[in-house]
């Protein structure tokens, strides 16, 4: 992100990494010059929202689908 995105004015870009599976090529470009201790785990946020936001959220099909239309684009 910061080698694509990154602009003279900005500080390190910190982001959702969305990652579908564990996709290693996209991680590593994505975590590349970080230089601190990560974790990586699989967590699934739809378990921990409160049933009263859920519906102000879209859902994850919805996330994959907006995101296949703008890869396609």
């Amino acid at each position: 992100m910061d080698k694509t995105l990154y602009d003279e004015y900005d500080g390190i870009i910190i982001g959702l990494l969305l990652c579908n599976g564990g996709d290693k090529v996209v991680a590593q470009y994505a975590l590349s010059g970080y230089d601190q201790p990560i974790g990586v785990s699989d967590y699934q946020l739809s378990k921990a929202i409160p049933e009263n936001l859920k519906s102000a959220l879209p859902t994850v099909a919805e996330v994959e689908e907006e995101l296949n239309r703008i890869m396609n684009i």
